[in-house]
């Protein structure tokens, strides 16, 4: 699991020299108090660490400066406890690079009727204090990110927390490297993108690696390994006879043990956060990398399959959000339906890679052939999903902008068995109905890959494409195809 707790995000008081020593005191004081709570709060998962009241342009631009070269600061609050003059923070405002979030509170939760008097109000000014500072982040047009109430409410806290989920998955892109072995699957779209613009506008790398470098890394392994990861895999997965040492398909096995242990070699040595293949370039490959993906997945790395670098970074991105959450985050394609006008359902899954984070109950290592790839039958582990609250998102590349497009779904525990569809399965219904649901994702080009999630929902994927400054698009109970094809050409406007 991903620990979250290794990031920071900075607590940043505005005021100014105008109220005294004794007022800036106090300013310092509540300041401290606030930071501190929401470092104890449940509900945030990083670290946040109060920063000294800042009250002059020099204050600010030099704290601003500190926090963009911070190597473990993913974002910035920024609280205006009294007025401060916002043309302060222009120079500040001006480098920030990382994420910010505007908390409108106030140290008091009510007013004191019978005792407040004008010391109080030139103390508890938030509510003018932060519309200044609001004035000039909008007329900087800088995204960020604003929550409003008491510190103390609960809502307050999630808003929070959840920001700083987006936070880290955003900071965990930049630098972030992630390898394709092999080109995009021959003449499919949606999958490939410009990955110049995507550095630039993302700040992380996909370059392409033979096939063979992998190939040779599998065939170096050794026997000890393999033994050692036959082990594991018969301790934590059920298991046919048959598969077992000795069993008469215990090789599918045995290869599947290599591949994981030189994809990982592989992986690790070169500082990845995840990787694609094609089954149409797997040369020097005994069978498809089943197993080794959805184990490699389940351990923080992205994946998408034929070639899907979008899919790759936005799942592990996933990954880092929804770390320390119950439910998982996974690759997922939508495969086929089930047009029950009474229950209409998708039927998700892929060929072999979904991860078994997902898994309601404990997963069976299988081996069984697989129509594509030419390959050996390959082992992969066989699952059902379970039900609720979850969510599908694409990254598409638009040609002239990157959309991240969200559909809410909710999914249900298969009601039939499937004995001869031998993957990793979901079944989900789209909101807000199916008909609805499918016809806004195709208007808005979304992609048959997804990042599939069990424990983020929208306003976190939203929070992290404004930290993108991408477009967002959420399809859910409340969209008809009439506001959603408004809301496309409404962007295709902005966004010319």
């Amino acid at each position: 699991m991903i620990n979250l707790k290794t990031f920071e995000v900075w607590f940043i008081t505005g005021s100014q020299h105008l109220y005294g020593e004794e007022t800036l005191n106090q300013v310092a004081e509540h300041s401290k108090q606030l930071a501190a709570a929401l470092d104890s709060a449940s509900q945030i998962p990083v670290r946040v660490v109060f920063k000294p009241t800042v009250k002059t342009t020099e204050e600010i631009y030099a704290t601003i400066q500190e926090a963009n070269i911070a190597e473990n600061v993913i974002g910035i609050i920024t609280w205006m406890h009294t007025f401060s003059p916002a043309k302060m923070w222009i120079r500040g405002l001006s480098i920030l690079k990382k994420p910010m979030l505007h908390l409108h509170t106030q140290f008091n939760r009510d007013i004191p009727w019978s005792s407040i008097d004008m010391d109080f109000m030139n103390l508890n000014q938030s509510a003018h204090g932060d519309r200044e500072f609001g004035f000039m982040v909008s007329r900087m047009r800088k995204n960020r990110k604003v929550v409003v109430g008491h510190w103390q409410d609960e809502e307050v806290l999630t808003q929070i927390g959840s920001w700083t989920r987006a936070a880290a998955g955003w900071h965990d892109w930049q630098g972030a490297k992630f390898a394709r072995f092999g080109d995009n699957m021959r003449y499919v779209a949606v999958t490939d993108g410009d990955k110049v613009e995507a550095e630039l506008k993302f700040g992380f790398a996909v370059n392409s690696y033979g096939i063979g470098d992998l190939v040779a890394l599998i065939d170096s392994v050794s026997e000890e390994a393999i033994d050692g990861l036959l082990n594991e895999y018969e301790s934590t997965y059920t298991l046919a006879d048959d598969l077992k040492r000795g069993g008469a398909r215990h090789s599918s096995v045995y290869e599947a043990a290599k591949i994981e242990l030189g994809l990982r070699k592989f992986l690790e040595d070169g500082n990845f956060k995840g990787f694609t293949d094609t089954f149409e370039d797997l040369h020097g490959m005994v069978q498809l990398p089943g197993l080794a993906v959805q184990r490699l997945l389940a351990d923080g790395y992205g994946f998408a399959g034929e070639g899907d670098w979008k899919t790759v970074a936005l799942v592990r991105a996933f990954k880092v959000m929804g770390s320390g959450l119950p439910g998982g985050n996974a690759f997922m394609e939508d495969y086929t339906y089930h047009f029950d006008p009474n229950n209409a359902l998708v039927l998700g899954s892929h060929m072999l890679e979904v991860d078994a984070s997902l898994a309601s109950g404990k997963a069976s290592l299988e081996v069984h052939p697989l129509g594509i790839g030419g390959k050996a039958d390959p082992a992969r582990l066989v699952f059902n999903v379970a039900g609720g609250a979850a969510l599908n998102a694409s990254l598409i590349d638009m040609g002239n902008r990157f959309r991240l497009l969200v559909n809410e779904v909710e999914a249900v525990e298969p009601q039939n068995d499937l004995p001869n569809l031998p993957v990793a399965r979901v079944l989900w219904k789209p909101l807000p109905d199916m008909k609805t649901g499918c016809a806004a994702w195709i208007y808005a080009g979304g992609a048959h890959h997804t990042a599939y999630s069990q424990n983020l929902n929208a306003e976190v994927i939203q929070d992290f494409a404004d930290m993108a400054d991408i477009e967002f698009l959420r399809i859910g109970k409340g969209t008809t195809i009439e506001s959603f094809r408004n809301e496309l050409r409404w962007n295709e406007v902005a966004y010319k």
